[in-house]
């Protein structure tokens, strides 16, 4: 294996040393949702801008949901 591919990233180093903290039930799932929520934060600016690039609407949407794309047997 490539000694690349064993390193950590940036933020698998920053976890790390959260591992120092004993947090309690309630700061574990705050820490949880604030991750969360960062996480969705980009999706959501990378969704907001492929959107804007293909020049989707909400009709576009509504047929992509409509698509049958099955083989019929």
């Amino acid at each position: 294996m490539n000694t690349s591919e064993n390193k950590l990233t940036n933020f698998e180093l920053e976890l790390i040393k959260l591992f120092r903290y004993n947090l309690t039930e309630f700061e574990l799932l705050e820490l949880k949702n604030i991750l969360s929520k960062f996480i969705s934060d980009k999706i959501d600016k990378e969704m907001d801008k492929i959107w804007n690039e293909k020049a989707w609407s909400n009709e576009k949407i509504d047929d992509i949901a409509n698509l049958h794309l099955r083989t019929a047997y």
